[in-house]
């Protein structure tokens, strides 16, 4: 049996150690919660140059969504016309474009060069050089016509596709590689103030691009407005080029000598067939402008027209891609004098005017 020591205090065990220290707590290496002081900051020749290239773009951006919604109808063709609305109708997709330009565009502007911004820019303009590529090649091989409205810009810009690929690769590409330079990472993502405005341009753009057409900017929208030649609208070249273009003079020479009143209008259009017999009333009285209808319907179309409602005034046939850019809704008229127009009208022209005075054959809205 062992043996007890009577001395050791009751409850205590006889190989019990005395209690070590405590090491002192060493803090854990996290990073601070503000990235104020995470990143290096880029230096400023490289901050200024991403800024710059950032601002281009993002104008660039704006005044292509400025150009395609003045007129919807004929960006929303450009996009069926490229295949693009295959599994949304082609307004909807181009609604939905010009919020997506607009937002990255305010955005640019700005200064938010975060990633959020700069990866969708990047797809957007690869699909623009996708596109103006293929429509270089189709053109070079004989697939399309030369005319060009570039996708970037609308009816607005009169390009061929070839200098519609190489003015979107510099206008396009040069900014958009500058404005990955310099990026502070330190700045918030998502900057509420920036952030909201470029929230509020991308609801605006599609909802302007649906109620522009009511509105009177068709001077603004068109390259048919007071002042210009017949031979500065042209398709297929430059203004006033000879060269593989067909110009609005050379397709109606007439227009270019004396007092001229012009409809641009479909021969199907129930509203010109009604307007028959006043366009003939007026057309017949001595001293008043010649009247001319620019229409895109064939020979068929024509002879249907001229058996079944006998116009007196002349028509003329010319290519769909030089009327287009003229309108954004058909009928719409102008007044020529001497080759220039003098004055453009929305719809048809207001021949109760011309009785007022012949050498003015109407008066436009204002």
């Amino acid at each position: 049996m062992p043996s007890h020591d009577a001395s050791a205090t009751p409850g205590s065990s006889p190989t019990a150690r005395p209690p070590q220290a405590l090491r002192p707590l060493r803090p854990l290496p996290l990073r601070p919660l503000s990235p104020a002081h995470s990143y290096p900051r880029p230096s400023a020749p490289r901050r200024w140059l991403g800024a710059l290239g950032g601002c281009l773009l993002g104008g660039v951006l704006l005044v292509a969504v400025w150009g395609k919604a003045l007129d919807p109808a004929g960006f929303a063709q450009q996009i069926h016309a490229d295949g693009l609305d295959r599994l949304l109708p082609a307004g909807a997709v181009a609604l939905a474009a010009l919020a997506l330009e607009a937002g990255l565009g305010m955005a640019l502007l700005l200064g938010v060069r975060r990633s959020w911004v700069l990866a969708p820019a990047t797809v957007l303009t690869a699909c623009f050089l996708l596109l103006n590529g293929r429509t270089w090649w189709l053109a070079a091989h004989g697939r399309v016509g030369g005319a060009a409205g570039c996708g970037c810009f609308g009816n607005l810009v009169q390009r061929t596709p070839a200098e519609a690929f190489w003015q979107d690769l510099a206008l396009l590409v040069v900014p958009l590689a500058l404005a990955f330079l310099g990026r502070d990472r330190n700045l918030p993502r998502l900057p509420p103030v920036r952030t909201a405005v470029a929230a509020v341009c991308a609801v605006a753009a599609p909802v302007f691009a649906w109620r522009a057409p009511e509105l009177p900017l068709d001077d603004l929208a068109t390259r048919l407005k007071p002042g210009v030649t017949l031979s500065e609208l042209c398709a297929g070249g430059g203004a006033g080029e000879r060269g593989g273009g067909v110009c609005l003079d050379t397709v109606a020479p007439d227009l270019g000598h004396g007092n001229q009143l012009v409809v641009l209008d479909d021969l199907d259009d129930a509203a010109l067939a009604r307007a028959v017999a006043g366009l003939n009333a007026y057309a017949d009285r001595p001293g008043a402008a010649v009247v001319t209808v620019l229409t895109a319907s064939d020979a068929q179309r024509q002879r249907l027209f001229f058996w079944r409602w006998g116009p007196s005034f002349k028509i003329v046939e010319a290519p769909a891609e030089l009327l287009r850019p003229l309108y954004r809704r058909l009928p719409r008229s102008f007044a020529v004098q001497d080759g220039r127009v003098t004055a453009t009208f929305p719809g048809l022209p207001p021949l109760p005017a011309a009785r007022r005075n012949d050498n003015d054959p109407a008066r436009p809205q204002r």
